[in-house]
């Protein structure tokens, strides 16, 4: 999902300019940010939720050329998709499932 695919989503559901689904979608994707940094966590019913994991200091190798490297401490956002999410991805895959085997048919 893009900002320009929420503009567009938010433009068409209300009866906003471009510019002004823009900021806010800019807005929301902020407010999202800002509690994920907050709280650590930012969560929407039915669709899932954010966290933030601490990544521990390793050694890694380089693909190139083999030799280890120390990669630093850090962190990451892990997203957990909610049930009915799954549920509806399952849904979709299987729906396109269905259509590539009939295409593959014709």
């Amino acid at each position: 999902m893009s900002k320009r695919f929420l503009t567009g989503v938010i433009q068409q559901s209300t009866e906003m300019t471009g510019v002004a689904a823009g900021r806010l979608a800019a807005d929301i994707v902020a407010a999202i940010k800002a509690e994920i940094i907050e709280n650590g966590r930012f969560s929407l019913p039915d669709f899932g939720s954010f966290s933030v994991r601490e990544t521990p200091k390793r050694t890694a190798l380089n693909p190139r050329t083999g030799e280890k490297v120390a990669v630093k401490a850090g962190a990451t956002v892990k997203f957990k998709a909610s049930p009915s999410l799954k549920e509806a991805a399952f849904a979709g895959a299987k729906k396109a499932k269905r259509k590539a085997a009939k295409a593959t048919k014709a």
